[in-house]
């Protein structure tokens, strides 16, 4: 029986797939699996995952005809036969028998997933970011860390492969990715995560995933209109945090982050193409409407002046209704 199945998409990472492959080396084991997502690769990352599939145990290599990283995962998460799923991107590493640790950890604990700190790699500069949540080693429902909405909680670390998930996530349907979107893909997927499922907890002395920052064929980086898929991916938490029992309790929540992440956007409008820029402009304004306008004036007012601002001005701008609609 397979106890582990590791899900890596890659797409032109030629650079970095050999790195990401060597740590999956140093944590093979009879009982994982590794599932290789060629994810319509054009730079020789191809080449590479057919050289691993034949040496790299537990190697398991899916090529896909069209490119996207959350229909990539999908497929993984499809193929994967592991107890657990876990996740890592193929620009990205872990450390020397990491993978072991994550399962200890979630057996354990015997909760439905486990959340973990990373190292933010840019350059040379290493940076230990962790789980915006204090409690360790303490098996909680997941509903009830999602506030306070005016701090960081567990829902505004949104990486999928800081963590371990159970089978019965894949079986209620909680651990799919919404194929629609380019970027921000995890927003939805981590509200939807604390909202079902039934029990999570934060490893406590578990670090050992690498994530590399500032590669420049990241979308993260490339200011291109895809990365307005923030805007569909927020309408999605806000429209699912409405249908949910508690939405009263929750929304103001969702809403604040929203506004946070328009802000931010807004804020580093200089990295876009002028015509993207508009763009996120009219989307952003025609986004603030849409909100509960309610929900809006509180998180607004409890923002500092010159976001709340920003914002209030761009609510009142005029928005065509050829860009209003996010595609």
């Amino acid at each position: 029986m397979v106890k582990l199945s590791v899900i890596l998409p890659f797409f032109n990472v030629q650079r970095y797939a050999p790195e990401a492959l060597k740590s999956l080396r140093a944590n093979a084991r009879d009982d994982f699996e590794f599932i290789l997502v060629d994810d319509c690769s054009s730079d020789g990352t191809r080449e590479i995952l057919e050289r691993a599939a034949e040496d790299l145990p537990g190697a398991v290599l899916i090529r896909r005809e069209e490119s996207g990283v959350s229909a990539a995962r999908n497929t993984g998460i499809d193929a994967a036969r592991g107890e657990y799923l876990t996740f890592l991107d193929g620009d990205d590493w872990v450390a020397p028998g990491y993978f072991a640790r994550l399962v200890s950890s979630i057996e354990e604990l015997g909760c439905d997933f486990v959340r973990t700190d990373h190292v933010r790699c840019t350059g040379t500069e290493r940076v230990v970011h962790r789980v915006p949540y204090g409690r360790r080693d303490t098996v909680l429902s997941p509903r009830d860390v999602i506030l306070p909405g005016n701090r960081s909680t567990p829902v505004d670390y949104p990486y999928s492969w800081a963590g371990v998930y159970h089978r019965r996530l894949v079986e209620r349907g909680l651990l799919h990715f919404p194929e629609n979107l380019h970027t921000a893909e995890d927003r939805p997927w981590i509200w939807r995560l604390h909202r079902e499922a039934e029990s999570f907890a934060v490893a406590g002395r578990l670090l050992g995933i690498f994530y590399r920052r500032g590669v420049t064929s990241s979308l993260t980086q490339i200011g291109d209109v895809r990365q307005l898929d923030f805007i569909p991916a927020f309408d999605q938490v806000v429209a699912e945090t409405q249908a949910d029992r508690d939405a009263a309790l929750f929304l103001p929540k969702a809403v604040r982050t929203y506004c946070a992440i328009i802000a931010h956007h807004l804020n580093t409008i200089e990295k876009f193409e002028p015509a993207v820029a508009r763009k996120l402009r009219s989307m952003s304004a025609a986004a603030l409407r849409r909100l509960p306008q309610d929900v809006l004036d509180e998180a607004l007012d409890s923002m500092d002046l010159e976001r709340s601002s920003r914002l209030r001005r761009l609510r009142r701008r005029p928005a065509p209704l050829s860009e209003a609609a996010p595609a």
